[in-house]
């Protein structure tokens, strides 16, 4: 699993040990020796170096003051869908989405929640793929973010001893009365289409989020958002 890691000794000292390390952020006007030493250690051991703002660091941190360094530690970002579906965890298959935005605001939503990664079942071209980069803050390049067709996705999951649960309005249970633990692949539609009777068949599970209002559907990444913090809670 990925691990966040704070603090330019905590960091210097997994650099040192070999540990995973994948991504090193720090500010890039700072430099104290040690934050110069510390960006040396991490070009060594081949993570990627992120120079952001003050900004950033205080938005990354998760203490009251800012980190000077922060750090993410776990498995390779740029696994193959084979590596990936030998990873345990939740992986999310984003089925026909059209908007670049919405699978960047998804891929974050995934990265958030701690999924393994994330398929998206639509061929985009380089200027959406760019767009969605932007839009996911980065966090497409934490995890795994390919570009697949959906059906042998599904059935390598499958094949993998992965659960496969859907999100489409004609689930029978809400999310909820529905096990999320484990090792699952969710599928998501997309916003024109949603998930046609094939896709749907091949899934063990269809869930459904309930709505009430006079719009027919959530956004992409809002019934995303959903049933990931569903699946949260369930971890406990």
């Amino acid at each position: 699993m990925r691990r966040y890691l704070a603090g330019g000794e905590a960091i210097a000292a997994a650099l040192d040990r070999g540990e995973p390390v994948r991504v090193v952020l720090v500010r890039r006007d700072d430099t104290a020796p040690e934050t110069l030493a510390l960006r040396a250690a991490a070009e060594r051991r081949g993570a990627a170096l992120w120079l952001g703002s003050a900004g950033d660091l205080r938005r990354m941190s998760r203490s009251r003051e800012p980190e000077r360094a922060l750090a993410m530690l776990g498995p390779d970002p740029g696994a193959d869908l084979s590596e990936l579906f030998g990873r345990p965890g939740a992986v999310w298959l984003l089925h026909g989405a059209a908007y670049p935005s919405n699978v960047g605001f998804a891929i974050r939503t995934a990265e958030v929640s701690g999924a393994q990664g994330v398929v998206v079942g639509t061929q985009l071209n380089h200027d959406e793929r760019g767009r969605v980069a932007h839009v996911s803050m980065g966090a497409d390049r934490l995890l795994p973010v390919l570009y697949e067709s959906s059906t042998p996705v599904i059935a390598l999951a499958r094949e993998r001893g992965y659960r496969v649960v859907a999100l489409e309005d004609v689930g029978a249970r809400s999310a909820s009365e529905v096990d999320l633990r484990g090792d699952v692949l969710f599928v998501v539609g997309g916003e024109r289409d949603g998930l046609g009777p094939d896709l749907l068949a091949a899934c063990d599970e269809v869930v459904r989020i309930p709505m009430a209002g006079f719009v027919p559907s959530y956004n992409l990444q809002a019934a995303l958002s959903a049933l990931a913090a569903e699946r949260l809670r369930q971890l406990g």
